[in-house]
């Protein structure tokens, strides 16, 4: 066999890994040619591509290590935060801003990844550390006032004149974070890295016995997934020019995303994607229902829970197992770490 033969058929398995994302680039990159004159359907439509990025982004903390981390709009409140003071306040350049309130979203939650695997501490006590954190976070900015605005919120002067605050260009800068957010996960998943995070995931213990460095990986899903989590809102701070702690706050993105990934499938690529597409579609059709909205929302939930109780992506799969005998997803051989 040839070099180059060798060459292509090795690159084919990426190509196939990379087809579903390739393919959702090509699905939501029409949706402006069809909304792009209504200011509003725009405004949803970016909403949609926020929580599919923080889904993503929880995705690699709880999907694949089982990180119950009670903390995502926290995180990205930190990056959201970081980014104004620095760029507003301190006069640090728009993109070093937001490099650098992603980096310490990341240290924050790799650093909770480290006290979890330090004082074994298991999902439900990871999600009680989070949550305190999350409260404190809060407590703070609204006691910062003169530096965060408190509960009246805080103008963003930096990014308005850019293309971060037009809503066209603004979709395609999320659309990219969500497409590329989709392939590092799908490049940690189809690596030595995958196969220690379904280890973690599916045996701890069994997983530490087959050598596999348990404090290493958690903590490198934290740092991974709470980088996402900074990026993205610090980057829908300088989009929207304007945040508040409800912009953050842990029932409007905390228990949204958890429901979303949770409803699309833990742990799979395209879970977060078909979550928040579902429940944005959702939000739009319930509009009409005033107060009952909520009430019809949650029925509408525990219906789909009801019928996907392993997520709308694990029971297509196991459909398409069913019907077409071989399209399991593959598994990394322990030689491959």
């Amino acid at each position: 066999m040839t070099a180059t033969a060798t060459r292509t058929g090795s690159s084919r398995p990426w190509v196939s890994a990379l087809a579903p994302i390739l393919a959702v680039l090509a699905l939501l990159a029409l949706i402006p040619l069809w909304l792009g004159d209504s200011r509003l359907m725009m405004g949803l439509a970016v909403d949609a591509l926020l929580f599919m990025a923080y889904a993503v982004a929880f995705n690699v903390i709880f999907g694949c290590t089982n990180q119950l981390f009670l903390c995502v709009g926290a995180l990205a409140g930190v990056g959201g935060y970081t980014s104004v003071v620095l760029a507003d306040r301190v006069g640090v350049p728009l993109a070093a801003g937001i490099v650098l309130a992603a980096c310490l979203s990341a240290l924050l939650g790799g650093l909770f990844s480290w006290v979890a695997v330090r004082r074994s501490l298991d999902v439900i006590f990871t999600g009680i550390v989070t949550l305190a954190f999350s409260l404190a976070f809060f407590n703070l900015v609204l006691g910062q006032r003169e530096l965060t605005g408190g509960e009246t919120g805080l103008r963003v002067g930096a990014g308005t004149g850019t293309f971060l605050a037009e809503r066209v260009p603004a979709y395609y800068v999320f659309l990219t974070v969500v497409v590329v957010f989709l392939i590092v996960f799908r490049v940690l998943e189809r690596t030595h890295v995958g196969w220690a995070f379904r280890a973690l995931k599916d045996d701890e213990v069994a997983a530490e016995l087959a050598g596999v460095h348990v404090a290493r990986y958690r903590i490198l899903a934290g740092l991974v997934g709470s980088a996402m989590l900074g990026l993205t809102g610090a980057l829908y701070a300088h989009h929207s020019g304007f945040i508040s702690p409800s912009t953050y706050e842990f029932g409007h993105v905390d228990v949204r995303v958890l429901v979303m990934l949770a409803f699309g499938g833990l742990g799979t690529l395209l879970g977060p994607v078909i979550g928040s597409t579902t429940f944005a579609v959702l939000d739009e059709l319930l509009i009409e229902f005033g107060r009952l909205r909520e009430v019809v929302y949650g029925a509408l939930i525990v219906v789909m829970f009801l019928g996907f109780k392993q997520g709308a992506v694990a029971q297509l799969s196991a459909l398409l197992a069913r019907w077409w005998p071989g399209t399991e997803r593959p598994t990394l051989p322990p030689e491959s770490r």
